[in-house]
């Protein structure tokens, strides 16, 4: 198979025989936005991605993973002016407000927006936004297209597919909900015949993995072989979810 620049992440994902290939992906497409705004290129220094970074700011899973993955300083200027920004923000938030005088019957049925409404409802904005996030999204959603641009054109990768171990039921699901997108019918047919019976062999390989790694556990089988059992707790939760539960932090190279 004949690779394009854009399509060699998606095949050496396939290629990498994981439980599901859009993990990987996601994967290292977060290592990848990790690395671009905290690493080496020094992003955050640019006042074009310290404004982006000061105005979407970050979600609690990524500011974890930014914490563990090193460069005090770096989040330490990251982390000032956004904080600047959010303070600025909340000290205008709170001295615009102006309390509402509300009837008996208002308490139990509001009628319009009050000024706690008002607060509250820029607390919750300030969270749907995430530097890191949207990096991983605009990228990941084009693996997405990749895949059924490839799926259309190219029969060799379909064999690819045909060959892997399907996907976790998340990324399984994100990838049927656009079938009718990007699909005519006789191509839905297709995917619907190549993916659905991947998807239940692998399924059953999986909880026989899992079956086994509970019976090593009885006495009778301690001299038994493991088979294919030893990892099957961590690809098991990934199948059913997502992600990599046994991954250890991601850090800056040093």
């Amino acid at each position: 198979m004949k690779d394009k620049l854009y399509t060699i992440p998606l095949t050496e994902a396939f290629q990498a025989e994981d439980e599901c290939p859009f993990c990987y992906i996601e994967r290292k497409l977060e290592q990848d936005a990790l690395n671009f705004t905290l690493g080496s290129s020094s992003s955050y220094m640019e006042s074009d991605i310290r404004e982006q970074t000061d105005e979407m700011g970050f979600c609690k899973e990524h500011f974890k993973k930014m914490y563990k993955y090193g460069n005090s300083l770096g989040n330490a200027l990251i982390l000032q002016t956004h904080f600047r920004k959010q303070n600025k923000e909340l000290t205008k938030q709170l001295q615009a407000f102006k309390p509402e005088k509300s009837s008996m019957f208002g308490k139990f049925k509001k009628t319009k927006e009050d000024g706690f409404d008002k607060i509250s409802q820029w607390i919750a904005q300030s969270k749907e936004t995430c530097f890191v996030c949207d990096h991983i999204k605009n990228d990941y959603d084009r693996y997405l297209d990749t895949f059924f641009y490839l799926f259309k054109s190219n029969p060799e990768f379909k064999e690819l597919v045909k060959h892997s171990k399907g996907f976790c039921i998340h990324h399984f699901g994100e990838l049927t909900n656009l079938v009718s997108a990007k699909l005519n019918d006789a191509q839905a047919e297709e995917y619907a015949k190549l993916i659905f019976p991947l998807m239940i062999e692998n399924m059953n390989r999986l909880e026989e993995d899992i079956n086994w790694l509970v019976d090593k556990y009885d006495y009778r089988n301690a001299n038994a072989d493991w088979k294919n059992s030893k990892d099957a707790l961590q690809r098991g939760m990934q199948k059913i979810k997502g992600g990599y539960p046994a991954d250890t932090d991601y850090q800056q190279n040093r």
